[in-house]
Parts: structure tokens; sequence; C-alpha cells
């Protein structure tokens, strides 16, 4: 009795499937026993009555998504150098094919939204225009410096030292 348990164990009746037509002659035949024996055999699990289907992370960044549906890249915000020879393309289409020619180059590739001014900063180009040298030069500096050099004192008397043998000399 216990081999014929143990066998039962290692069968893995999942389903109705697995037993052909004996339910269904258990049931036509009215042999209540059998069918009960039958579905008290069947997986109480039901991750194994139901067909699974492994899951996968899907990548859904930006660029992912331009590959998937063959999106060309975005409208640039900002100009830069390439879109200078770009907007010539598309200005001289115009001139020579009309407004469905540049429209179609502009689909195609597309111009940049805003023409700034390079190199001020992102500041207007006349705020930029009005700043001192040192304002600029200060926009230009990345690094932190620092408020007080140490030796600003060895400094400041080397420079009237070498101020004193000029004008001697």
């Amino acid at each position: 009795m216990q081999t014929q348990i143990h066998t039962l164990d290692k069968a893995g009746i999942i389903n109705e499937l697995q037993f052909g037509d004996g339910i269904n002659h258990a049931v036509h035949e009215g042999r209540r026993a059998d069918f009960a024996l039958i579905l008290s055999m069947f997986s109480d699990d039901v991750r194994d009555n139901t067909p699974i289907e492994k899951v996968t992370e899907i990548d859904t960044t930006e660029e992912a998504l331009r590959r998937r549906f063959e999106l060309s890249q975005p409208q640039e915000l900002r100009s830069n150098q390439e879109s200078y020879p770009v907007a010539a393309t598309q200005a001289e289409l115009f001139h020579t094919s009309g407004l469905p020619s540049a429209k179609l180059s502009h689909y195609l590739k597309p111009d940049a939204l805003a023409y700034l001014p390079e190199d001020t900063f992102n500041l207007p180009e006349d705020v930029y225009h009005n700043l001192s040298g040192h304002q600029r030069r200060q926009l230009g500096e990345t690094g932190s410096k620092s408020i007080m050099p140490i030796d600003l004192y060895n400094q400041l008397v080397t420079a009237q030292r070498n101020f004193q043998i000029q004008t001697q000399v």
C-alpha cells in the first residue's frame, strides 16, 4: 500500500487532462468513489492549474521606445553648431521647392526650436555684453575660489618690492 501512495505522489497529477477518459467514465457510470478519488489527486496549488508565462522586465526608457517604434531623434530645444546647416538646408528647400518641401525636411530632421547666442552662459546677448570683464571672467570660472589667499601678506610685500626695483632702474 505504501508503494502505491508514493507512486501516486510521483505521478504529479495536476488536472483532468492527465486522466484521459477516466473521469468522464466515472461521471457517466455514476461511480462516485472513483470520481472523488480522481478529484482528490488533483493538485490544489493554483500555480499548477494556471498557465504561467515568464514576465520579463520591459525596458521603457525613451531611447528604447524610440528604437522600437523607429522614431527619429526629438527636436532640439536649443541650437548648437549642427543646427545651422540644417536650418540653411530647410531655408533653401523653402525658396526652391516651396513650403511642402521645407515641411517634409523639418519632419525628417527637425530644426532647433530656439536659436540662442552661444558662449553667453545662458544669458541674453544684450545682458552678457553689459557685464564687466571681471563678471564675464567669473562666469567662466568653474571651480570655487578661496575667499582670501593664505599668503596674501607675502604677495603684497613681493609686489611692493618688485615695484620699488622697477622704479629705481
